[in-house]
């Protein structure tokens, strides 16, 4: 799988913590930073094996 930087905007939602990936439109939650980017990071993954990007 080919590797690429992408870019993770990260908000809070009253408790949970949202993070976002413009460049694919993926989007995730956690209760923490870590969680919140790592479930991203899984989200944004299974998207591009779907979704590959030209």
């Amino acid at each position: 799988m080919p590797v690429g930087t992408f870019t993770a905007v990260l908000h809070k939602e009253g408790r949970p913590y949202v993070a976002d990936c413009p460049e694919v439109g993926t989007a995730s939650q956690g209760e923490s930073v870590e969680e919140a980017v790592a479930n991203l990071k899984e989200a944004t993954e299974l998207y591009l094996e779907e979704f590959p990007q030209a």
